[in-house]
This record gives C-alpha cells, sequence and structure tokens, in this order.
C-alpha cells in the first residue's frame, strides 16, 4: 500500500515566513537582472525549480519532460505540412500529459475499482497500487502545457522559439502548484519584451499579496479549524443548524482559501513584472449555474470550456449534443479534482444543473428589460444553496460520510451553542467580503496603489501584525494544493 502523502513544504505554503523571505530575495534579484532579460529567464526559471524542489526534487524531472515534450511537440506541428503528422504530434503530445496524469494521480484508483469488481463478480483480487506521492499541483501544470500544443495545432498560436523561456512558462512559481492556468499566448509575449516595475503596479501587487494573506489566514484557516473540520469530522455531535452553518462556512472557506491563493500569485507575479488573469469574481452572487461558472475558478472553466466542452459539441449542434457536452465536460471536471467518487458526483450534480439551466433559458424567450432585483436576489440565493448542497459531496470523504452530513442536516434539531461570537463574525467578514462591489474594491486597490512607500509598508505591517496574530497554531496548506 502506498505511504500518505506529504505535505507541501513550508517553501511552497504561500501564508509562510519562508515564502515571504524567498518572494523578496526574488524580486529583488529580477531587477537587478532586469536589463540581461537572459540572465532574467534563467533566474526564474532556476527559482521556479527551487520552489518546487522544497516539495519534492525528484518531480522536478516530471515537470521538465512535460515541457519538453509539449515544446518539441508545439515546433513539429507548427512545421508540418500534412494534416496526418500534426495530428500524430498532437497525439503524442496530450498522450503524454495525459499519461502523466493518468499513471500520478488516478493508477491506485482505477486499480482499486478494476480488484474491487473483479471481487464482486467472485474472482478476488488484490490492487495493484504505486507507492508514489501524487506531485503537487500536477493537474494545473499539466493542463496549462497542454494547452500550447492544442492552440499551436488549432494554428492560433505560434510556437514560441526559446527552450528556456517555455519552461519557465509551466514552471512560473507563483501559478505553478494551484494556478491559475495560464496561456502560452497571454503568459510567453511577456517573456519577449521589456518588463519594467512603476509604483502603481508594485501597490497592485502588493494589495493582493495582503488580501489573499487576510483570506486564507483570517478566514479560511479560521473557519476551517473553529467550525467546517470538527463537523464534517462529526456531524452527529452537532445540531441541524449548526451543520447547515457549517456547509455555509465551507463553502466560504473554499472561496476565501482559493482566492486567497490566486490574489497572492497574482500579486506576486505583478512585483516580477508579469500579468496573469483573474481567478473568481464574486461566484456566490451568480443568478444561475451557468453564471457560477463564469465566475469561479474562472482560468479552469475557460479551459474547460474551450478544450473540452467545445470539441464534444458545445452549443453548435443541438440541443441535445449541448446537454451532453455540459454534462460530460463537468463530470470530467469533477474527476479532474481527484481520484474519488464523490467528485465524480459533484461534477456530475453540476453538469445536470447546467443542462438543465441551459433547457429552461432555451424554453424562455429572450427578454430585454432586466429583472427586476428581488428577482435576481432569489434566483442567487437558489444557485447558491445547490452550490452548497454540493459542496457537501466535495468535502465529504466518502458516500457514507456525506450522507451523515445531510442526514444530521435534516434531523430538525436547532441550538448553536458550538459557534461563538469570534466564529460568527468570520463568516460575516467572509460574507463582507466576498459582496464587497468589485468596483469599489478597484477603487480601493488604486487608492493603496497611490499612497507613499511609508504608508503602504505601515498598512503591510499592520496586515502582517493582524496575520500573524490569528494564524493557527500549524500552518495549513490551501485546499487546492491536492488537486
Amino acid at each position: 500500500m502506498p505511504g500518505p502523502r506529504p505535505g507541501p513544504s513550508i517553501e511552497v505554503l504561500f501564508n509562510s515566513i519562508e515564502f515571504i523571505l524567498f518572494l523578496v530575495v526574488v524580486f529583488a534579484a529580477t531587477w537587478m537582472l532586469a536589463r540581461l532579460r537572459l540572465a532574467q529567464v534563467i533566474f526564474l526559471l532556476a527559482a521556479s525549480y527551487f520552489f518546487y524542489a522544497n516539495w519534492n526534487p525528484y518531480y522536478l524531472v516530471l515537470i521538465w519532460v512535460i515541457s519538453t515534450v509539449d515544446f518539441v511537440a508545439g515546433g513539429a506541428i507548427a512545421r508540418a505540412s500534412d494534416p496526418r503528422a500534426r495530428k500524430r504530434w498532437l497525439a503524442f503530445s496530450v498522450a503524454v500529459d495525459l499519461g502523466m496524469l493518468g499513471v500520478f494521480k488516478y493508477f491506485n484508483f482505477f486499480a482499486t475499482q478494476a480488484a474491487a469488481s473483479c471481487t464482486a463478480m467472485g474472482f478476488p483480487a488484490d490492487p495493484v497500487l504505486l507507492g508514489v506521492a501524487l506531485p503537487v499541483g500536477i493537474s494545473f501544470f499539466t493542463f496549462q502545457s497542454m494547452s500550447y500544443t492544442i492552440d499551436i495545432y488549432r494554428r492560433e498560436l505560434e510556437p514560441t522559439p526559446s527552450y528556456l523561456r517555455y519552461l519557465l512558462f509551466v514552471a512560473f512559481f507563483p501559478q505553478l502548484v494551484a494556478g491559475p492556468i495560464v496561456r502560452a499566448a497571454t503568459f510567453l509575449p511577456q517573456l519577449a519584451s521589456p518588463r519594467s516595475l512603476d509604483s502603481r503596479q508594485g501597490g497592485l501587487g502588493l494589495f493582493l499579496i495582503m488580501s489573499g494573506l487576510v483570506k486564507k489566514v483570517c478566514i479560511a484557516d479560521y473557519l476551517a479549524v473553529n467550525l467546517v473540520d470538527r463537523v464534517f469530522e462529526r456531524p452527529d455531535w452537532f445540531t441541524s443548524a449548526e451543520v447547515l452553518t457549517a456547509i455555509y462556512a465551507y463553502a466560504f472557506q473554499i472561496y476565501c482559501d482559493f482566492s486567497g491563493y490566486s490574489d497572492v500569485a497574482i500579486g506576486a507575479a505583478l512585483i516580477l513584472g508579469f500579468q496573469l488573469p483573474d481567478n473568481f469574481n464574486s461566484p456566490y452572487v451568480a443568478v444561475n449555474l451557468r453564471d457560477f461558472w463564469r465566475r469561479w475558478h474562472i482560468s479552469l472553466s475557460t479551459w474547460l470550456r474551450d478544450y473540452l466542452y467545445i470539441p464534444l459539441g458545445g452549443s453548435k449542434k443541438g440541443p441535445g449534443r449541448t446537454y451532453f457536452a455540459l454534462a460530460m465536460t463537468m463530470l470530467l471536471g469533477g474527476l479532474w479534482h481527484g481520484p474519488a467518487w464523490t467528485f465524480v458526483v459533484w461534477g456530475a450534480l453540476h453538469g445536470a444543473a447546467l443542462a438543465a439551466t441551459r433547457f429552461v433559458q432555451r424554453l424562455r424567450p429572450a427578454r430585454n428589460a432586466s429583472p427586476a432585483w428581488w428577482t435576481k436576489a432569489l434566483c442567487a440565493l437558489a444557485t447558491f444553496h445547490f452550490v452548497c448542497f454540493a459542496w457537501v459531496f466535495f468535502r465529504s470523504a466518502s458516500f457514507g460520510h456525506a450522507e451523515r452530513v445531510l442526514a444530521q442536516l435534516l434531523s430538525g434539531t436547532g441550538g448553536v451553542a458550538n459557534i461563538g461570537v469570534t466564529l460568527a463574525l468570520a463568516l460575516c467578514a467572509a460574507v463582507l467580503m466576498h459582496l464587497f462591489p468589485q468596483g469599489w474594491l478597484r477603487r480601493v486597490q488604486e487608492l493603496f496603489s497611490r499612497l507613499p512607500a511609508p504608508v503602504q509598508g505601515a498598512a503591510m505591517a499592520g496586515v502582517g501584525a493582524l496575520v500573524y496574530s490569528v494564524a493557527q497554531s500549524k500552518t495549513l496548506p490551501f485546499i487546492y494544493f491536492q488537486f
């Protein structure tokens, strides 16, 4: 049997002192090399590999192999004039990428399921398992690299002539282990052109880093340790009201955890001179599931749309094909999150709901007038509660576990003795932070970026003191590191 998966080393965690020191050193060295663009690329590549090697240096070979195969395949696709040769190179690239992902992430899962099926049919069998740890971020950097060859095959992208730049594109440390999933067309041109850092860009980056750490440490971790983990571990110890509150808390925990990571990643890239795409846009105000997936984990949802949903038929081949494509895309999107049937069910729920949403939208004639505010509010509440229901399966370790949570939720018991004032305030802060209008937030960011450096430094010191005072005794990894 494989041993337990080791947690990410402290250097891989954005919410650690070691990472902050690492980022300061990389920031200083990067801009010292600003006029030596090749040296800067080499340094950032070495820093990114060092960052990942602190978790497991052996898996650097995995990143290098995927990067090298796709770089070579991308060039070969662009040079080939024979359509069959282009298809063969694309198939080779995709097979290597998905093969690596399948072996490291799904081999044990399917081996276990196969052995269980054989046993159920009267042929007892022990599964043959790989005793290897799941590489941190493999789903992210695999999808990122694979999109490069697909875009070249579609003639939407020209291959980069620089091997080193491509290696850095795949391994760039801010988004390496949990996204956003960056497209080559977005990142590679930034490496090919001179970059500079002005006070506005630096201020915006620092603001994002601070807000991300507050989301992660002060809200997500606090909700996890003081409510969510306890309720999902032993739901029968809590009342229905407390279980419902914990489900709400998990919805905001995973949002603050993942959007907090994205904020730090985007902010860290920004102070190094790179623009990464936004990954969240107030997803819990979505008025339907289609709107939700335009706001939640945007880089993944657009990846699934462009490379799975559209090739499966999308909305161009009739309603039936559209419903099938939606269901299959979300089913595979659920499996992308991990080798567990609970993730598959989570994806299936979203796929069915998306198909139902599209069906209703086709029946209802388009209206020029905007719906009343209360209609939007009711739709947003209904969407939010469906998402929370699906989160129960996403968070639970098994169907039995999810059943226990839902059974206790429906037991009808009242009382919230286990929810103190501080916990309630943390949950309210999460809701308010999520509902804060994006336009207002951008104005606050711009205002911070225009403040004098001493004032910015004082604000950062204050946020650092807050994060330190609220931080749990044990540094908690980001939720999406497991994917």
